[in-house]
């Protein structure tokens, strides 16, 4: 057996579960956080932008001065006495130049410059003649990440000699340990270049925009505690752009729902008092019925016409206060949609409206169109323009024709009432769906149509004039169809 909590609890897990989540989540779900979340990430992004290209360029540099150095070296060995180096004089140039072995390529031939002996270990190459910026990238963060001991062999053409290949083996240790220095200050001083840019640009976001609209959320929620609390509605301030006009809509709104609210407390408190003395003015109403029937029976003709008016009237002051009481429920209940064969609905719609013989009755709909719609408020939608139709006709004394019409469009049904009746009056189109202004006739009330079409909207549908004249008038009804 599953109980349900009671409401009281289930109130509350609806709160729980929109209320803020605690530490990183909270940061997260609010403005703020996530704009500090988005200028750390862009200052990171910033960051690395700067950091790898430089550390690329570092390296560069470094290899091109060892290129030169190497260089100046394969110099010195060019002018030493008889072309002959002692080793003594070989290690010292390779020292002097951080080298290992230099070699160089001169007029297309090969050269080894400077050779101490057999050269053992792993070797990368680095050829700055042909190596593109990519390239370098990638063996920047390689130098970061590589193995000790690991030896670099660096191709170049010296600045001093254009034409000539340098060739210089060093050991790739001393740059990965500068590489890394430089690595270090180079990150110290653009994050705190970085958090103090980012720190401005926060401080600006903050209050050229987090501000504002915090003030805007802030306002709405006191307002939706109480509405009918003036301080509690948003002063705009005056600021120019779309912050400052989104808080002149926002007070003109708040005023615009406290208006309604009170408006609806007096409709309300209207609507309570009409119920109250319903009973009482229906019994009155009764009994002066009653006496007007025996004064429309009298025998003197004067009497009896009096009578007929006052029984008119009266009958006009019941269908007044029953379509007021009506019209002054509740809203609507949501409809409880099935599938309605409207060719059928729309055949005893037309009867229960009185229409007969007289009007030259026409139903064109297919068997095949189902609605998917509460079958109780559809048959109150076709009742009441059924109604207006059969009334306009029994007004005209010319051709009497009631048809309806229907065609799909979208998986909705477009249903035509069409009569041949005098037409509305240009006054009442202008307020045709307002309540108690819309009506055509003496002693209406204007209901039917306001009723007709807050249905049809709860069917996510609509009732709309398509014509009206002379030669009669069509509405036409937007209903869902089932399937």
């Amino acid at each position: 057996m599953i109980t349900q909590p009671p409401p009281d609890k289930a109130r509350d897990d609806t709160q729980d579960s929109a209320a803020p989540r605690p530490g990183i989540g909270r940061l997260v779900d609010s403005l703020p956080g996530q704009l500090f979340l988005v200028t750390i990430g862009l200052v990171f992004t910033g960051v690395a932008l700067f950091f790898f290209p430089a550390a690329a360029s570092f390296r560069l540099q470094w290899m091109s001065d060892r290129a030169e150095a190497a260089h100046l070296a394969a110099l010195a060995a060019d002018v030493a006495p008889e072309g002959a180096l002692g080793e003594a004089e070989v290690r010292t140039l390779l020292m002097g130049a951080d080298a290992i072995a230099v070699s160089r390529v001169r007029n297309g031939m090969n050269e080894l410059v400077l050779f101490p002996g057999p050269i053992e270990g792993g070797f990368v190459e680095s050829d700055l003649r042909t190596t593109g910026l990519w390239g370098h990238l990638r063996d920047t963060v390689d130098v970061m990440f590589a193995p000790p001991g690991r030896m670099l062999r660096i191709s170049a053409e010296p600045m001093g000699a254009p034409g000539e290949v340098i060739r210089v083996i060093v050991r790739e240790t001393p740059l990965q340990e500068e590489l890394h220095a430089f690595s270090r200050r180079l990150l110290l001083y653009s994050g705190i270049g970085a958090i103090l840019a980012g720190a401005v640009i926060y401080a600006a976001l903050f209050r050229l925009f987090v501000r504002p609209m915090r003030r805007l959320a802030g306002s709405m929620t006191r307002f939706r505690e109480d509405p009918s609390d003036p301080a509690r509605s948003i002063r705009p301030s005056g600021a120019r752009g779309e912050f400052g006009q989104a808080e002149a809509e926002l007070a003109r709104m708040q005023s615009d729902i406290r208006t309604a609210l009170t408006q609806r407390e007096r409709l309300a408190a209207l609507g309570s008092a009409v119920a109250k003395i319903n009973h009482d003015l229906r019994n009155v109403l009764a009994s002066t019925h009653l006496v007007s029937d025996r004064l429309a029976m009298d025998s003197d003709e004067r009497v009896r016409r009096m009578g007929e008016r006052l029984v008119r009237a009266i009958d006009r002051g019941i269908r007044l206060c029953e379509a007021t009481l009506e019209f002054g429920r509740a809203e609507e209940s949501p409809p409880a949609r099935q599938p309605v064969p409207a060719r059928a609905l729309v055949d005893e719609v037309s009867l229960h409206a009185g229409r007969g013989d007289q009007h030259g009755w026409q139903n064109d709909l297919s068997a095949d169109l189902v609605l998917d719609a509460d079958p109780d408020q559809v048959h109150r939608i076709f009742l009441n323009l059924f109604r207006n139709a059969v009334q306009a006709l029994d007004e005209h004394e010319g051709e009497h024709r009631l048809a309806v019409t229907g065609r799909c469009e979208d998986g909705f049904a477009v249903i035509e009432i069409i009569d041949t009746g005098p037409g509305l009056p240009p006054k009442a189109r202008d307020n045709l769906f307002q309540a108690f202004t819309g009506s055509t006739r003496r002693g209406g009330t204007g209901l039917g149509l306001s009723i007709a079409r807050e249905l049809a909207r709860g069917h996510e549908g609509d009732v709309e004039l398509v014509r009206t004249g002379k030669d009669g008038t069509v509405f036409a009804v937007r209903l869902p169809v089932s399937g």
